[in-house]
């Protein structure tokens, strides 16, 4: 049976209300008996129709136990009729001796497992099987038995109904694929006039100022009016940031009288342009009333989308979690790429005429215009002259000298490196992360490198350089930071095996980490960095890749900053487990990594960790050419996915994550064609929420053949192991869920 990591007790008191008080709950007249169905029935209808839907017991296994007749809904009678499990409860009320002993002689094959089949009365085991997957663990099985024989009733386990995990909001904002957005890219010089009559170029503004804000408003919609103050507040924060701001109402319907008395309302004191034409939001592809463009002094679109995630058009909050565009001035003003790049903005929507054509003849298609802003968006944070990359590709002669090269890995899909499947016709990517190239920039991209001349341009259209350090934090200063003790000695030629190094935190009380980041100290040698955290109070358990991992490191990722309200524990005392993949690449030299911290002010209100489906039984038969292995386990409490993490070795073909549910098998990450050189997060746009019970699998082919020129030998049968000479098979999943607090002590 597998378990998912880090879950103890507290998984079984989070077991689901409904089957909590759909058994007997320590009442023994019958009559009881039906006002306890009453009252699980009230608690599970929560629109209080009369009848109980899967939305609203998604559980497969416990609604088919409760639709009596199959018809897709539970009726109270149903309910009722389904309680009839008063033997068994006083069944095991009767139970004498440990529980321990119990479980032990029930369990007749000693897998530490009890079936149905080892469990004579069906009502029994149905009342121990608390969490219907159709097998009873020592701790479920403990859990029960103990509360009915001190009288609590089942109920007593199950703590009061909690607010929802962190809502998904259909009306806010949505991350997108940057390349789609146009990220990157240089905008129109545009020329527009403002409510004054002064007439203005967008180039001029940008070359006179560090960048340019430009955000769509209205008078009339009611998220833009929402949005107008902090709009004003915006305008004199960019300002101190010498960053300039401009005001476009593409409405022609609404009144310049209204526009100027908004100015006025408001303080606005830059361009408030009315454009009736169309002209200035079109050349944008504008979409929405509340959407905001950031360009640099190059016109290069740093970012757009949303002003932040405050409001919505069916919510407000006080405060906003994420503030986009401000994230994205400090990374342009660091002459760096904004940790989210693009977003959908929520608002009224604009219906405007097409943007201009774009390039399609490659001779349109220049170097300093284009190029140079593709790779600089795609290619730059790893081919540059610090890069993990075996070359820089930041100027004209190295580009050039490499052009059937990147043509080739463009053909080919190898790069950028981007491994899940691409999304359905008219679907957007549902990765946060997405470094695949958008349908434009990979038809422009290889139409120049397939011409004949490859034109320059004008230099003039180039992009600003962006700033690299090998030195420097790039989410800013940590709190605590840990390193190895000393360097590592990293080999000229050949291959290494993964060095494992375990560094102390001395902390002496537990912190919550809001954030990390992984600085490598020989980065064109450090492939990727995995590291644990490890369980001070179990210093002797056996290190396992199968438990989860604490932070990691890939090309192109080196840290991550939790969303509001999210953290990961840290506790007192740990240690960090460092798992070092390092790629020579000719020269000998040394690495000494660090892991910076971000400790959170206060307790979070989410506990970000990392479970696995994993399967340490793997035999991959010789010579097997696609070779299938799979591993399933149910959700043990209720989980909202952040993003996945498949693990494969040098035989690792493809991987695929999947759930079951009412309308059949849903693909949660498809890998067709897995990079054992890439270990790549998957990062969702929008969070994926699991209730408990949910069975989720993995399944994992693999290539043993001699037709694969990475195998090691294909003359063996493979199992389980750690070197990169065997193989593995894991599907690391983040997630989060609520922090579990104390239940406040009553006062006498």
């Amino acid at each position: 049976m597998l378990r998912f990591p880090l879950c103890s007790c507290v998984c079984l008191r989070r077991a689901a209300a409904f089957l909590a008080v759909s058994l007997p709950l320590g009442f023994s007249p019958a009559t009881a008996r039906s006002e306890t169905a009453d009252e699980a029935f009230r608690r599970v209808d929560r629109d209080g129709d009369g009848k109980v839907t899967r939305a609203e017991l998604p559980q497969r296994l416990l609604f088919k136990r409760f639709d009596g007749n199959g018809d897709g809904t539970i009726t109270l009678e149903e309910t009722r009729a389904a309680f009839g499990a008063e033997d068994a409860e006083a069944a095991v009320r009767g139970l004498k001796g440990p529980v321990e002993a119990l479980f032990k002689g029930a369990d007749k094959d000693g897998d530490g497992v009890l079936t149905a089949a080892e469990v004579s009365k069906p009502k029994l085991f149905a009342l121990l099987d608390r969490d219907a997957d159709g097998s009873v663990q020592l701790e479920e099985a403990k859990a029960a038995i103990l509360a009915l024989r001190e009288g609590k009733g089942l109920d007593g386990l199950v703590p009061p109904a909690t607010e929802p995990p962190h809502p998904v909001r259909t009306s806010g904002p949505e991350v997108t694929n940057p390349g789609e957005a146009g990220i990157g890219r240089q905008v129109p010089d545009i020329g527009f006039a403002d409510l004054a009559g002064r007439t203005h170029r967008l180039g001029e503004i940008a070359a006179a100022s560090k960048g340019v804000a430009i955000a769509m408003t209205s008078t009339t919609c009611p998220v833009s009016l929402r949005y107008a103050p902090a709009l004003a507040r915006l305008e004199k924060d960019l300002a101190a940031r010498g960053v300039a701001f401009i005001l476009v109402n593409p409405f022609a319907s609404e009144k310049p009288e209204d526009l100027a008395a908004a100015v006025k309302r408001h303080g606005f004191s830059g361009p408030y342009v009315h454009d009736s034409e169309e002209a200035f939001a079109s050349s944008l592809g504008a979409r929405t009333t509340t959407e905001v463009f950031l360009i640099d002094p190059a016109r290069t679109l740093v970012y757009r989308g949303a002003l932040d995630d405050r409001y919505g058009v069916d919510y407000s909050r006080d405060e906003p979690r994420e503030t986009y565009l401000l994230d994205a001035v400090t990374a342009m003003l660091g002459n760096a790429r904004p940790r989210i790049a693009a977003t959908l903005a929520p608002g009224c929507e604009l219906d405007l005429a097409p943007a201009p054509a774009e390039a399609a003849d490659p001779g349109e298609v220049t170097y300093h215009r284009d190029v140079s802003r593709i790779l600089r968006q795609n290619c730059l944070e790893c081919h540059h002259e610090s890069g993990i990359a075996p070359f820089a590709l930041d100027d004209f002669a190295e580009v050039d000298d490499r052009a059937k090269v990147i043509r080739r890995v463009i053909e080919e899909g190898t790069m950028p490196p981007w491994f899940a499947a691409a999304p359905k016709a008219g679907e957007s990517s549902p990765w946060a992360n997405d470094r695949s190239l958008s349908a434009r920039d990979r038809r422009d991209l290889l139409a120049w490198l397939s011409s004949t001349d490859r034109p320059m341009g004008d230099p003039a259209e180039a992009p600003a350089p962006l700033a690299f350090s090998g030195e420097g934090w790039t989410l800013g200063e940590p709190d605590a930071v840990f390193a190895f003790d000393k360097p590592v000695p990293v080999q000229a030629e050949g291959q290494m095996p993964y060095v494992n190094l375990v560094v102390p935190t001395h902390l002496t009380g537990d912190r919550w980490i809001r954030g990390f980041e992984i600085l490598p100290g020989a980065r064109e040698v450090v492939h990727h960095v995995i590291v644990f955290a490890v369980d001070p109070e179990n210093p002797n358990e056996r290190f396992s890749e199968i438990g989860g991992y604490y932070a990691l490191y890939v090309p192109g990722t080196s840290g991550e900053m939790f969303p509001a309200g999210m953290a990961k524990k840290l506790p007192a005392g740990a240690k960090l487990r460092f798992q070092m993949h390092y790629t020579p690449n000719g020269t000998a030299t040394e690495d000494l990594t660090r892991i910076g911290f971000f400790f959170a002010d206060e307790e979070p209100r989410y506990e970000v960790k990392v479970a696995s489906v994993a399967n340490t039984r793997i035999s991959i038969p010789a010579g097997a050419p696609n070779h299938q292995e799979s591993a399933e386990r149910p959700v043990p409490s209720d989980m909202t996915v952040l993003g996945f993490l498949p693990h494969l070795h040098t035989r690792g073909k493809a991987f695929r994550y999947e759930i079951d549910g009412a309308e059949g098998t849903t693909t949660l990450l498809d890998v067709p064609r897995y990079d054992f050189n890439w270990q790549l997060y998957y990062r969702l746009k929008e969070p994926i929420h699991l209730p408990r019970g949910t069975r989720v699998r993995a399944t994992a082919w693999y290539d043993n053949s001699a037709a694969n020129q990475a195998n090691p030998d294909p003359t063996r049968t493979v199992k389980w192991g750690r070197q990169t000479d065997d193989e593995m098979m894991i599907g690391y999943i983040e997630y989060y869920e609520p922090v579990e607090r104390p239940t406040p002590t009553e006062k006498p």
